[in-house]
């Protein structure tokens, strides 16, 4: 039998050169976690990458395992469909601030209930970097940079830490682009926890967000001797948080969800069921009824459906 083969980082990633800004943090998101694949030591295959848009959402290109670049905002619901269809997989989805935080907010919060096994990884970078620097919904009210609220936005950013926490979160953990070494650890402590995790990461964009720089010198270790493990607990702990708090900040114990197996059903039962069959002219009940077009072909529904429709329209 042959060994199989350690994987080093660089494994972890495709031939594939990122275009990202020179000095983007997801430089360091993308090395941190390759180093965190190949500390797992799970095959490639096993892995599946998910993301939406984004600057941060090309990450599924850059590495070399199974990746989907998705819609903008659905990383989350795509991931949780992925997990909940092949669970043996480890399944790590990614994606910015605008992305998973205003149009994916609806799944943000629902992932946080629902609790699928998987990771998130939410490169926060305070702006929209890829359509050239628009506030997102975590920068503050009072930056004034972008042409579209040159007197800042005047509302309040959403903290993503409490926002999680109120959702029901099972794991948190922040982390800083800056330190990929100690982001690597993060993400695998994340994925390795049992439940929805997510890895909130303070990226940086020096192109249309300079002064993020100085986030080298403002982020800061936990003083907690352990992460809270309660939901009260940690909303208390952090309810004046400064955003800049890194290491793992809460760890739950909730049981991931998974709903029950069924057994696997093929396209002839699907047909059985409900009796797919074209038509050119139905006296019942079908698509060309309900669309009023003579003639039309349609799909022959089952009487049960039949019934319901009929009942409803009476």
């Amino acid at each position: 039998m042959l060994d199989t083969p350690v994987l080093t980082a660089q494994d972890f990633k495709s031939d594939i050169k990122p275009i990202w800004c020179p000095g983007c943090g997801d430089y360091s998101v993308l090395t941190a976690l390759a180093k965190a694949c190949a500390e797992l030591a799970r095959p490639r295959e096993s892995i599946a990458l998910i993301s939406g848009i984004g600057c941060s959402s090309r990450l599924p290109a850059y590495t070399s395992v199974y990746g989907f670049h998705g819609l903008h905002g659905r990383a989350l619901a795509l991931a949780a469909g992925v997990k909940l269809a092949r669970p043996d997989l480890t399944v790590i989805a990614a994606g910015g601030d605008g992305d998973g935080l205003s149009i994916g907010g609806n799944h943000f919060l629902h992932a946080c209930r629902r609790n699928v096994d998987m990771t998130y990884i939410l490169m926060d970078n305070q702006v929209y970097g890829m359509t050239k620097g628009q506030a997102s919904p975590t920068t503050a009210p009072d930056w004034c940079e972008s042409k579209l609220t040159p007197e800042g936005t005047g509302i309040s950013p959403v903290a993503p830490l409490l926002l999680a926490l109120a959702a029901g979160v099972n794991f948190f953990a922040r982390g800083f682009a800056g330190n990929p070494n100690d982001l690597a650890r993060l993400i695998v402590a994340g994925i390795n926890h049992p439940g929805f995790s997510i890895i909130h990461v303070l990226s940086p964009c020096v192109t249309f967000r300079a002064e993020q720089r100085a986030w080298k010198q403002a982020v800061h270790a936990s003083d907690a001797a352990a992460p809270a493990t309660l939901q009260t607990e940690a909303l208390t702990r952090f309810a004046a948080d400064d955003g800049f708090t890194t290491g793992i900040l809460f760890a739950g114990s909730k049981p991931p969800f998974m709903p029950p197996r069924h057994a696997v059903r093929t396209a002839a039962d699907f047909e059985r069921d409900y009796e797919i069959a074209c038509k050119s002219d139905s006296p019942s009940i079908g698509v060309s009824h309900l669309s009023a077009g003579p003639g039309r072909r349609g799909v022959t529904l089952p009487k049960s459906a039949i019934d319901l429709f009929n009942n409803a329209t009476a």
